[in-house]
């Protein structure tokens, strides 16, 4: 209670307890008074008065009451109501509403089917919330018995020492103190040769990362093959433990040794105290009357290890999964649209390369109106804009078109251009096409490089990056000259640009050739002359 609340109310009792006192003289001496002549009066008059000394101290406790109350209330709401968007569960959740309405974009049915489906599924496990452990590793180091003594029941075939299980199998298991259901999923082993050991290696490692907890399973040291994929999935976000299994078939010092190479293997990405050693499926061994007995399964340290981790860790482990889990899918998606969208900038830059190439072959300009109106075209640069859902207006559009035209003609990558085009069509076109030719393909050549820069430009949120615009428009330059782009780019320039021009030249001299007359109608000419002589 705050110190002014409780001084009020001492205060406000002392005076009620001082007005009790007086009133109780007060009323014994006016009892007395009235009782000589009236008794039955004197009798309700103390009545009436000891009612109205209850109602006042009822009254005092009553609006002492509402008066914390309500203080309380004002307290509550001064007090600020904190959301907290770090939350992981929360930040999955909006993932999954941004991934979905990303996902309205792509024109790919069957892929957007798919990306839906397994957004539905994150959706389905953040409800559920089962606490998923997931048993990696080769097919040999016994994981199908590992599981067999966590259930204390034959789950699967532990016979075979390669390649027991070929599809993940899950079972479900109650720990003592925690209340979610937890699933534990079997999975294919890794490292395996051949095609099949491959599929079912891919099949593992996809299993390994929709865990909340990987049981990472070894029978000795581990070895890089290993490491690797261990590494991979810890660096992933995942939650592990190392178990080294089979420790009945070494020594106590040979264990020691290998648990503590274990542990210095993997101190940078697993806890010493997530190291555990243990035997699923003891060797059987011989009686002294000669039968054979199998030993009990020694898992003890794995399952308190286990169940310390998913009391103090599981809600933390699930939303942490789920969280990944988002991630994962939401990189998938950008993934998918960033090819559509380079796609569909590809079929503008194409459009526009062999307007460009068909207006200068026609009406032949000098390099820099060249440069002006095909190469930097700012009708392109506003679609490529349109197609990353970046509106850009004409004036917006111009001025990116100026400024890397300038770029252009500033790093000599019109004249490394047209020399570059030059030597390669000589070769390819006749002798009175060439100038017509080199201008034409080399516009078409300059705004597939300024089409792909502004794809850059876009692709980065409008920014050219570290680098600017020079270290972009450079990159493009050197892809564009590479052997196998130019050959495909002249063989399409020459259906596109060069055919056209020679079929218009050939039509051309068609025109302009002086109609020959027949030999009998030039010698009645002949004739007609000589009368008129």
């Amino acid at each position: 209670m705050p110190t002014h609340r409780l001084i009020i109310l001492i205060i406000g009792l002392s005076i009620i307890l001082g007005l009790v006192i007086w009133l109780i003289t007060s009323i014994y001496r006016l009892y007395i008074q009235i009782s000589f002549t009236a008794p039955l009066l004197a009798n309700f008059l103390v009545f009436m008065i000891m009612g109205l000394l209850g109602l006042l101290i009822y009254g005092f406790i009553y609006y002492f009451n509402i008066f914390s109350s309500e203080g309380s209330r004002r307290y509550k709401k001064r007090r600020p109501q904190l959301k907290l968007p770090e939350q992981k569960t929360e930040a999955a959740q909006e993932n999954l509403q941004a991934i979905r309405r990303q996902l309205e974009t792509i024109q790919d049915k069957v892929a957007q089917k798919a990306l839906l489906n397994r957004s539905q599924e994150i959706t389905d496990n953040l409800n559920r919330g089962e606490l998923k452990v997931v048993i990696f590793g080769t097919g040999s180091a016994g994981k199908t018995s590992l599981v067999n003594a966590l259930f204390g029941d034959i789950v699967g075939d532990v016979e075979a020492t390669m390649g027991t299980t070929k599809i993940g199998e899950t079972y479900s298991l109650k720990l003592k103190g925690i209340s979610r259901e937890i699933l534990i999923t079997d999975t294919p082993g890794i490292l395996e040769a051949g095609i099949e050991g491959s599929e079912r290696e891919t099949l593992a490692r996809q299993l390994a990362t929709e865990a909340d907890l990987l049981l990472f399973v070894v029978d000795n040291d581990l070895r890089q093959s290993e490491y690797n994929p261990l590494e991979i999935l810890v660096n992933l976000g995942k939650r592990s433990l190392l178990i080294f299994n089979k420790i009945d078939l070494y020594t106590e010092e040979e264990e020691n040794q290998i648990l503590e190479q274990l542990k210095e293997r993997v101190k940078s990405i697993i806890a010493e105290k997530d190291v555990i050693s243990l035997s699923a499926k003891p060797q059987s061994i011989t009686s002294q009357n000669g039968k054979k007995v199998q030993p009990l399964p020694n898992i003890t340290p794995l399952i308190k290890r286990l169940a310390a981790i998913l009391r103090a860790e599981g809600e933390d482990l699930i939303a942490d999964n789920i969280l990944l889990q988002s991630q994962r899918l939401g990189e998938e998606a950008r993934k998918l649209i960033d090819r559509q969208r380079k796609r569909q900038s590809e079929q503008v830059i194409d459009r526009y390369q062999w307007i460009s190439a068909g207006v200068i072959a026609v009406t032949p300009l000098p390099v820099v109106d060249m440069l002006a109106t095909a190469a930097v075209n700012a009708q392109m640069v506003m679609e490529i804009g349109q197609v990353y859902g970046c509106e850009i207006n004409s004036d917006r559009g111009k001025e990116l078109a100026l400024s890397l035209g300038k770029t252009l003609v500033s790093l000599g990558v019109v004249k490394g251009a047209v020399d570059l085009l030059g030597r390669v069509l000589q070769l390819n076109i006749a002798t009175y096409l060439v100038g017509k030719v080199i201008q034409g393909v080399t516009a078409a050549y300059l705004t597939r490089i300024a089409g792909k820069s502004f794809v850059e430009y876009f692709r980065q949120d409008q920014d050219w990056g570290d680098g600017g615009i020079t270290e972009v428009v450079q990159r493009q330059f050197q892809l564009s000259r590479k052997d196998e782009f130019l050959k495909a780019f002249v063989q399409d320039a020459i259906s596109k640009v060069v055919q056209p021009l020679s079929d218009s030249w050939e039509e051309d001299r068609e025109d302009i050739e002086p109609v020959k007359q027949p030999p009998i109608q030039q010698k009645a000419v002949l004739e007609e002359q000589e009368d008129d002589w």
